[in-house]
């Protein structure tokens, strides 16, 4: 009898810990705590190829509020026709997978008094990446910069306050030691601004949610 209860007590506290394990991983994979660890696990499952589509729920409430980003969530319930927790739960869904990075003001440079609109290739020695990335972020007119193949190494969009200014900006980009040079191009017009809603749509059309 002793035996008996011995073996069950060993097979109950075997199932506990396995129950166990598989709780953790389960938390660690899908409820990770942090900004950090949300990036980590997108860039997680984007470089494995896991599914990160969205469906077609997910597509509306992120035009709705692309739209009128300053709709509460009781609204954006009534508006799409769902319980005000199922529009909460998409939300914290969205913005856990880095779908939604933040609900911040589109800002427009040119009203902030800064027109004109250039790229700028730069090429630059070997091994010097991370203190040129370091050097671009101290110059408040690079609003943005990629790494890129071909003959360049990185491409900045900057910005200035008149063609003559973007030369100041340009000289203040290339003075670190570590760019070898750069190619400036100055953008005439923006018939295509910055859009994301075109592909959301293809997104949820794609998943066929």
């Amino acid at each position: 009898m002793a035996e008996s209860l011995n073996k069950l007590y060993s097979g109950r506290a075997s199932f506990a810990v396995r129950l166990y394990r598989v709780t953790i991983v389960r938390r660690d994979r899908w409820e990770p705590a942090g900004k950090a660890a949300r990036t980590r696990l997108a860039r997680d499952r984007a470089g494995t190829g896991e599914a990160m589509g969205i469906d077609g729920l997910d597509g509306q409430l992120i035009e709705l509020l692309t739209n009128e980003p300053r709709i509460g969530v009781l609204e954006c319930s009534r508006r799409l026709g769902v319980a005000r927790g199922t529009v909460q739960a998409r939300l914290d869904r969205l913005r856990e997978r880095g779908v939604i990075r933040g609900f911040g003001p589109q800002v427009d440079p040119a009203a902030l008094g800064y027109p004109v609109t250039a790229f700028a290739t730069l090429e630059i020695k070997q091994g010097q990446g991370p203190d040129v990335r370091a050097h671009l972020a101290t110059v408040p007119e690079v609003l943005e910069m990629h790494t890129t193949t071909g003959q360049g190494d990185m491409l900045c969009r900057i910005v200035a306050r008149s063609n003559a200014d973007l030369q100041r900006v340009i000289d203040r980009v290339v003075v670190f030691e570590g760019i070898v040079r750069a190619a400036t191009a100055i953008a005439m017009e923006n018939p295509v601004t910055y859009r994301v809603l075109p592909l959301v749509r293809q997104a949820a059309d794609t998943s066929g949610g």
